[in-house]
C-alpha cells in the first residue's frame, strides 16, 4: 500500500492533535498510577475517515507518543499495539457498529491484560470503568467529528 505525502502529513497533523489534546485532558487513575484521555477520539476519527491502515497508524503512534511525553515509558509499547489495534479494527468499511464495538474491546480488554500484568488482578479490575468509558467517548466523539468533517476533502 502505497500512501501520498499528504496523507503522510495529514495523519501526523491528526496525532500530533490527538497527542496535544489528549496531553491536557487527562484523568488520573490511582490504582494503576495510569490515566484516561481522549486519546480514542483522534483514533476512531482517523479510523473512520481514511481506513484501517490510517487509523491503525494514528493509533499506535498516538499511545506510543502519548505515554512518552506524559512520563509512562513502561506503557509505550502497549500502547502502541493497542491503540494500533484498535485503530485498525474501526477502520472497517463494513458493519460499522460492530467493529467499533470490538474496537473499544480490544483497548479495554488490551489495558485489562497489561495492567493485571503489571498491578494485579483487582487494580486491572479497578480500571475497568474508566478505559470503558474512555473507549466510548472516543467511539462518541469520534464519529461526531468524522460525521462533521463528511463534506471537506
Amino acid at each position: 500500500m502505497k500512501i501520498s505525502t499528504k496523507k503522510i502529513a495529514l495523519l501526523a497533523i491528526i496525532t500530533a492533535l490527538t497527542v496535544a489534546i489528549s496531553f491536557f485532558l487527562k484523568i488520573p487513575m490511582p490504582l494503576t498510577k495510569g490515566v484516561v484521555t481522549v486519546l480514542d477520539a483522534g483514533v476512531i476519527l482517523a479510523a473512520l475517515r481514511y481506513g484501517r491502515v490510517e487509523g491503525a497508524i494514528v493509533g499506535g503512534l498516538s499511545g506510543l507518543l502519548f505515554d512518552l511525553l506524559s512520563g509512562y515509558p513502561h506503557w509505550a509499547i502497549f500502547s502502541l499495539i493497542i491503540h494500533g489495534g484498535q485503530g485498525f479494527v474501526a477502520g472497517a468499511k463494513t458493519a460499522r457498529i460492530f467493529w467499533l464495538i470490538l474496537s473499544c474491546a480490544i483497548m479495554v480488554i488490551g489495558y485489562f491484560l497489561v495492567s493485571w500484568l503489571f498491578y494485579g488482578f483487582g487494580a486491572a479490575f479497578a480500571d475497568m470503568p474508566g478505559n470503558i468509558i474512555q473507549s466510548i467517548f472516543g467511539v462518541v466523539v469520534g464519529l461526531a467529528l468524522s460525521r462533521s468533517l463528511e463534506k471537506v476533502k
